[in-house]
């Protein structure tokens, strides 16, 4: 992830570094929901490694690596 990334930035999940990661295989990843690889999201706080990311969907917030996600415009 560029160092660019910022509160307010828009990303999208990367798949491959999600479905491949801890993270993932500690659930069920067959269940990872669509919305978080086709849809962008924003990022609301950052902690070193993780951003918290706001999908604009009927979800809760999610924490997400840095490295799993893409900057998008």
């Amino acid at each position: 992830m560029p160092a660019k990334v910022k509160k307010g930035s828009f990303v999208r999940t990367v798949r491959d570094k999600l479905e491949d990661s801890l993270e993932a295989k500690s659930s069920d990843s067959r269940n990872l929901p669509s919305y978080i690889f086709k849809s962008k999201g924003e990022i609301l706080e950052l902690d070193d490694e993780y951003a918290l990311v706001k999908f604009y969907t009927p979800v809760p917030n999610i924490w997400l690596r840095l490295d799993q996600l893409e900057l998008v415009d």
